[in-house]
């Protein structure tokens, strides 16, 4: 009982868990759940919903939470000791997790349940169950489901080394600029490397791959030979291109191995592809509808790409005395294009935006439109930097977030909403449990005092794991498997995300949430109408990169399934969608994390998907919208009862229609990215 990974009476103890803590608890807790599924299987145990949830999904749950608490801690405070915990426990679970979704006896109670016994929420819930049991290989026997379950063990280990791998590549390196090397590059992003120089006890400036070092290297460093260098170190992470010492890092045998794995896993079940048995739970019908879908935006935006490219050419030839640019120089050439065009930069801009200020004025928007009060609450924290709050209605618990913005070392990279526990009417005591979510992102930290900047794309990012983390937290669905985000189709579940980014360039929110890092004055009207002139300032390129990754991503568990070569693939999209070229030792898929060991696999096309999604119900509120510029308050409440509140009770096209009365179209998308 000392074991803080087996106190559920509240929030997890993260700051009291160990490494130690680990095998000790997940064993219990598996040996726990093991025995609720010997109970719930016996031939005189009922086939009833509640009866089954009060035994099995109680025990399940238990597990889920402490491996999900586990699992959290492994990403953003990655340690040696934490890691190895982590990894001897995987296959165990992994295992048990597999035999529950392929255990013929427990899919036989479930097909016997009395449909006509099942409330709606419920009825969707076994829906989604008996579906999944098929796709868990509850249906194989004898040696075929026995190899099924190694498959998924296998890939477990597989995911979690692919993500391993990215991790320590990305934090192997640095290099130490001397200031000569650094003309042109933020003060903020100085400081900070300066910094981490003296804290290494090096001479200069220490650059990383983190991306608050990255990227504004990319965009703003005069030096070509300095981004060239740090360009090659980035797209060869974790690849057989990599620097001889960084070389052990390398996945490509991870990769060939996963997607040959796949392809095995879909072929035992009867489908032809992985890309087949990616789609059974989505809202896309077929592989083909997908491919058909993304082929059709890349011709519309197109002749945009081409002339955003032009653009680049002609500038960089006239202005930069830049002839031939290299795959490194187009983030410097579109930075000084868009602050030669439309007079800002995003150095000029990230001065308004202190986190705090940032997250106020979120906070003021999602309370305003939603009608719900956030206040800083208290919980234990995995590090000093993370916030947590709570959500009340009419002075009741919604809901609970914690808030880690910024990036560090043993941290994993990108941004993510994760569930810490689901809105649960509990079958054990009969008490409404809360949802609890975690929000991560890998912002730049603050520096000698001074709150850190956002730039206004982590703005965006920040309202887009935001929106995920409402659609968990304002769930009005008592039971677990459709509550918030669970059971929402996974090409569904980004419309909440991308639907909140909007608000980023609404004048009305912007105003309440950016002061001046000196002088607190609120981004000025002007400024802010020259980014609006720029926010579609190469969105045809974008476009033509998102439908590159997605492509390829489905191409690669569809058509190539059985193909050793993925560069030779990726080769083959890239002739087919991209413009812009890059060079043959690019190795950018051997740290696409998303479809390796994040569940986007043959998934990735759903951002686009669920975009066309998000922008038509967002012009729902530009319709709404009154003579203040502000949507009105019933739009919202609307959205908040169709979409938020449902969760996956519902399919997600039965929830849009519900919204907005009609199906999505693609009009809104093209229009709100300047390609109507």
């Amino acid at each position: 009982m000392n074991n803080p990974l087996l106190d559920f009476s509240d929030l997890p103890l993260f700051d009291q868990v160990t490494p130690e803590h680990v095998a000790s608890a997940i064993d219990a807790l598996l040996a726990q759940a093991d025995a609720a599924l010997t109970q719930v299987t016996q031939a005189e145990f009922p086939a009833q919903w509640s009866a089954m949830s009060q035994v099995l999904d109680t025990a399940t749950e238990r597990l889920g939470r402490a491996w999900g608490a586990v699992s959290h801690l492994n990403a953003v405070a990655d340690t040696p000791t934490l890691r190895a915990a982590y990894n001897e426990a995987l296959p165990k679970v992994t295992e048990f997790f597999t035999r529950l979704g392929a255990d013929e006896r427990l899919y036989a109670k479930y097909k016997a349940m009395d449909a006509a016994s099942l409330n709606a929420e419920q009825t969707q819930a076994h829906r989604n169950a008996v579906r999944n049991f098929v796709l868990g290989g509850a249906e194989l026997t004898g040696a075929a489901k026995a190899r099924f379950a190694q498959l998924q063990e296998r890939q477990a280990e597989l995911s979690q080394k692919f993500s391993e791998n990215a991790l320590d590549a990305t934090d192997a390196f640095a290099y130490y600029a001397g200031a000569d090397e650094l003309d042109g590059v933020p003060e903020d992003v100085l400081q900070t490397a300066l910094a981490g120089a003296k804290a290494d006890a090096k001479e200069g400036y220490k650059l990383t791959l983190k991306m608050p070092c990255y990227l504004p290297l990319m965009q703003f460093a005069h030096s070509s030979t300095l981004r060239e260098k740090l360009y090659r170190a980035y797209v060869t992470r974790a690849s057989d291109q990599a620097a001889d010492d960084a070389q052990k890092f390398d996945n490509s045998a991870i990769i060939r191995e996963t997607l040959a794995l796949r392809q095995e896993e879909a072929q035992l079940l009867g489908y032809a592809s992985f890309g087949e048995v990616s789609l059974v739970p989505k809202m896309a019908s077929s592989p083909q509808q997908v491919t058909t879908f993304l082929r059709d935006l890349a011709a519309k935006a197109r002749p945009y790409a081409q002339q955003d490219l032009a653009d680049l050419r002609a500038f960089a030839q006239t202005e930069l005395n830049l002839s031939d640019p290299q795959a490194w120089d187009w983030p410097y050439i579109g930075e000084k294009l868009k602050e030669a065009r439309y007079a800002f930069s995003e150095q000029e801009v990230k001065q308004y935006f202190p986190a705090p200020k940032v997250l106020g004025g979120l906070f003021k928007i999602v309370q305003t439109l939603f009608e719900v009060q956030i206040t800083p609450d208290s919980a234990p924290l995995w590090h000093p930097g993370v916030g947590f709050y709570r959500i009340e209605r009419a002075g009741a618990l919604v809901g609970q977030f914690y808030l880690d913005p910024a990036a560090r070392s043993g941290k994993r990279g990108g941004a993510w909403m994760d569930d810490v526990r689901s809105r649960w009417l509990r079958p054990d005591n009969g008490a409404l449990q809360t949802p609890v979510a975690q929000l991560v992102c890998n912002f730049a930290d603050a520096v000698d005092g001074k709150p850190a900047l956002l730039t206004h794309d982590d703005v965006i990012t920040l309202f887009h794991e935001f929106g995920h983390g409402l659609q968990h937290l304002l769930t009005q669905v008592n039971e677990r498997d459709v509550s918030g985000i669970s059971g929402v189709e996974w090409d569904a579940v980004e419309l909440p995300s991308q639907f909140m980014e909007n608000f980023c360039w609404e004048w009305d929110v912007i105003q309440h949430m950016s002061a001046h890092v000196q002088t607190n004055e609120p981004l000025p009207r002007a400024l802010f109408d020259k980014m609006l002139a720029a926010k579609n300032f190469q969105s045809g390129l974008q476009t033509l990169r998102q439908v590159e990754f997605s492509l390829f991503d489905m191409l690669l568990h569809t058509e190539h399934a059985a193909a050793p070569d993925v560069m030779a693939l990726l080769a083959q999209v890239r002739s087919e969608i991209a413009l812009l070229p890059v060079p043959a030792w690019n190795r950018s898929a051997h740290t696409f994390s998303h479809i390796f060991a994040g569940g986007y696999a043959a998934g990735y096309y759903s951002y686009k998907w669920a975009e066309v999604l998000s922008a038509d119900a967002y012009a729902a509120f530009e319709e709404s919208c009154g003579p203040d510029g502000l949507p009105s308050l019933d739009t919202g409440r609307k959205y908040r009862e169709e979409i938020l509140e449902v969760g996956g009770s519902r399919p997600a096209m039965a929830s849009f229609k519900a919204f907005r009365g009609r199906e999505p179209t693609l009009d809104a998308l093209l229009r709100h990215q300047g390609m109507a």
